[in-house]
């Protein structure tokens, strides 16, 4: 097991699966996306904040980032005012 930590961590998509909660994220600075697991489910991310995520790397077999901790970026502010749409999709609404 190894220590992760990002900061400035935009939420993409969150999916609940029967064991954990996904969370597909994208670090602003370095456009990296993550693959983020909450196996006690309990952490709120909201779309349209960065975030600050620490945890630990579990590379049995696969790789899994496991969420230890979440907190809002204090140091970093989203540059859109712009709501940002549940699921994480942007751009113009289909007519």
């Amino acid at each position: 097991m190894f220590n992760f930590s990002a900061n400035r961590l935009i939420l993409l998509s969150r999916t609940e699966c029967a064991r954990c909660a996904v969370f597909v994220m994208k670090d602003d600075s370095t456009r990296r996306v993550y693959r983020l697991y909450d196996f006690t489910k309990s952490r709120i991310i909201t779309p349209g904040k960065y975030y600050c995520v620490s945890g630990k790397v579990n590379s049995a077999d696969k790789l899994y980032l496991v969420i230890e901790s979440v907190r809002p970026d204090s140091k970093h502010t989203c540059a859109s005012t712009a709501p940002v749409p549940a699921d994480g999709a942007g751009g113009r609404p289909v007519r």
